[in-house]
């Protein structure tokens, strides 16, 4: 079986594609056995290749975590899919027993595990993964905006809808659009009506984001951003930010917030460690909230939208798997607008 593997934590050298690797067993209990068409790059497999503390990974460790596939077999207790099927994934797997999983929230599942960093990913011909994790989509669905749909969209959701509950009218600021999760946002946040502001370093990116509806654009290499949206919105700021950048970024993000504005975050590409003036956060009384992936209910409504047409995230690259060092390059230059995506089998 061929599949895209990682040998150890580092660089790119500890990428390989092997054509030898062992079949998965048979599915049994609520496990499903997937052909994988097409898998999908996130940030996160740059961290994960690098190293994460606390996450360990054994040589031949599948990567990815993004992924359609078709089900080839499915366990004895499934009963929601059939072979056949075509589907996406949710790439966050939970005990489905604890408090937090009961509740309906996943993310806060104690043992809660993504595909690809604490799990065998599923760039490969074929993997195992949890039926309860996969949804069915239909068969006109290009494979890459399949792949490139699943942890970014979810997590963009979580963040617009669930946590900072934007509103039709509110200003929100995305950091970085040309990314999985900022183009997610930036389409939730136009169905909802929001007003958007969107920056990057690089024009081409602000011009691509204006043309998919983005109202404002700032470069954040040229311009002071905090002061471009205060000056434009009479020092009201702006209502939300979505904010993944973390230290690069997290001054320039409250100063771009108004008063009883809404941060949220969901990773600390830059760096993990910020700083907060208190006084600042308590005057303004500004809501700063963390957000990880999301949850079946989430999940259900993103792919009920993607199934007609709907969030449909954007596509920069599309690799066969033989040459799947070749994504992890493109991802890792910062170049890319949209997803970038590994073809895994015809």
């Amino acid at each position: 079986m061929r599949g895209l593997v990682l040998q150890g934590h580092g660089g790119l050298e500890q990428l390989v594609v092997r054509t030898d690797l062992p079949e998965p067993p048979a599915p049994t209990g609520g496990d499903v056995l997937l052909r994988v068409e097409a898998a999908a790059l996130n940030h996160l497999d740059l961290w994960v290749l690098r190293g994460i503390p606390g996450v360990t990974l054994t040589p031949d460790w599948i990567a990815l975590c993004d992924a359609v596939g078709t089900v080839e077999a499915i366990g004895d207790a499934v009963t929601t899919l059939s072979p056949g099927d075509r589907v996406v994934l949710d790439p966050g797997v939970s005990c489905r027993a604890c408090e937090a999983c009961l509740a309906g929230d996943k993310p806060l599942c104690p043992r809660y595990r993504i595909l690809g960093e604490h799990r065998p990913g599923v760039a490969a011909e074929r993997v195992l993964v949890p039926a309860v994790n996969l949804r069915t989509i239909p068969a006109t669905i290009p494979a890459p905006q399949a792949a490139a749909f699943g942890l970014a969209t979810l997590t963009a959701y979580r963040m617009v809808v669930s946590r900072a509950r934007v509103q039709p009218g509110e200003r929100v600021l995305l950091w970085g659009i040309g990314g999985g999760v900022a183009l997610a946002a930036l389409q939730l946040c136009r169905a909802i009506g929001a007003e958007t502001w969107v920056t990057s370093s690089d024009p081409d990116k602000l011009a691509r984001a204006q043309a998919m509806g983005a109202d404002h654009v700032v470069n954040h290499a040229s311009e002071d951003v905090p002061a471009v949206i205060r000056a434009a919105t009479g020092k009201q700021g702006v209502h939300v930010v979505i904010d993944s950048v973390g230290e690069a970024t997290w001054d320039r993000s409250l100063r771009a917030l108004g008063r009883a504005g809404r941060l949220v975050t969901c990773g600390g590409t830059s760096g993990p460690m910020v700083q907060t003036d208190v006084r600042k956060l308590f005057w303004n009384q500004w809501s700063l909230m963390g957000s990880t992936m999301g949850n079946d209910a989430e999940f259900d409504a993103i792919v009920a939208r993607f199934r007609v047409g709907e969030l449909v995230p954007p596509v920069d690259t599309v690799v066969p798997l033989a040459e799947g060092v070749r994504a992890y390059e493109r991802l890792l230059s910062g170049k890319q607008f949209g997803k970038v995506v590994v073809q895994v089998t015809e």
